[in-house]
């Protein structure tokens, strides 16, 4: 079927106009151009090299691409980020996610080079060690691993130590309740904590929590009472000499 003048009219009409938008800049942009990833193997491990930019956009991309060498090597992927223009916090956590993934498999991850942006990134985020080359002492990756193994120790205690600031002020209040209700000093007074503790099966800073919403005026849980009455007989009938009593119930 012949088109009708006016269809061409318009056809051509559009056609022109978008002649002139690509002329003078104002069209459509095109889409920038993703990362150029290379894979090669390197013995045990595999070499990934990256070169580009990396970003919200491109770093499904980048999952994609390190997932699959690291499922290809036995030892671990190297990293070659020289070439790396631009690196923000979604590719960083791409790698982070990689790393983790490979301690799970016995497999590392390691930067062999970086650029500036990407060094800039690693040290403003504190996480430049965590992709040191690794290294062994006879070859079997022991060292690595009891490397591996301290830094998880490591994790773990600053868990807890947060932990232990976050509940020491309570316990150290719940204690000095103790000492002026009963009378006990600070040893006796830590030591009805953890026996009422074990004793009640809560939480020693649970506890504690409890011990003061008492003296604020919400006494605790009769139970919770009785065994604290109960713990701080057990700790008078230890010391010598005995000490008088110095009360019965928390509060009043």
């Amino acid at each position: 079927m012949q088109e009708s003048a006016d269809d061409a009219n318009i056809r051509g009409g559009d056609a022109r106009i978008g002649a002139r938008a690509r002329a003078s800049g104002t069209g459509p942009a095109r889409p920038a151009p993703g990362p150029e990833i290379g894979v090669r193997p390197d013995g045990d491990r595999v070499v990934v090299a990256v070169r580009g930019e990396l970003d919200f956009e491109s770093a499904e991309q980048l999952e994609h691409a390190l997932r699959a060498a690291l499922g290809s090597t036995v030892g671990g992927v190297d990293l070659e980020l020289g070439g790396v223009a631009f690196c923000d916090c979604s590719a960083l956590n791409v790698l982070l996610g990689l790393r983790d993934q490979g301690l799970k498999q016995g497999k590392t991850v390691a930067l062999r080079t970086v650029g500036p942006a990407v060094e800039r990134l690693l040290t403003l985020t504190g996480t430049r060690t965590l992709f040191d080359t690794p290294c062994s002492d006879d070859g079997d990756g022991s060292a690595t691993a009891a490397d591996d193994s301290a830094l998880q120790d490591l994790r773990i205690e600053v868990v807890q130590l947060r932990r232990a600031m976050q509940t020491r002020p309570v316990i150290d209040l719940a204690r000095g309740i103790l000492m002026a209700s009963f009378g006990l000093s600070v040893e006796e007074a830590w030591r009805v904590l953890v026996l009422a503790s074990q004793n009640t099966n809560t939480k020693l800073h649970h506890l504690a929590r409890d011990l003061v919403s008492a003296v604020r005026g919400d006494p605790p849980a009769d139970v919770v009472q009785e065994q604290v009455a109960a713990a701080v007989a057990k700790v008078r009938s230890e010391a010598a000499p005995l000490l008088g009593d110095g009360g019965d119930r928390l509060g009043d």
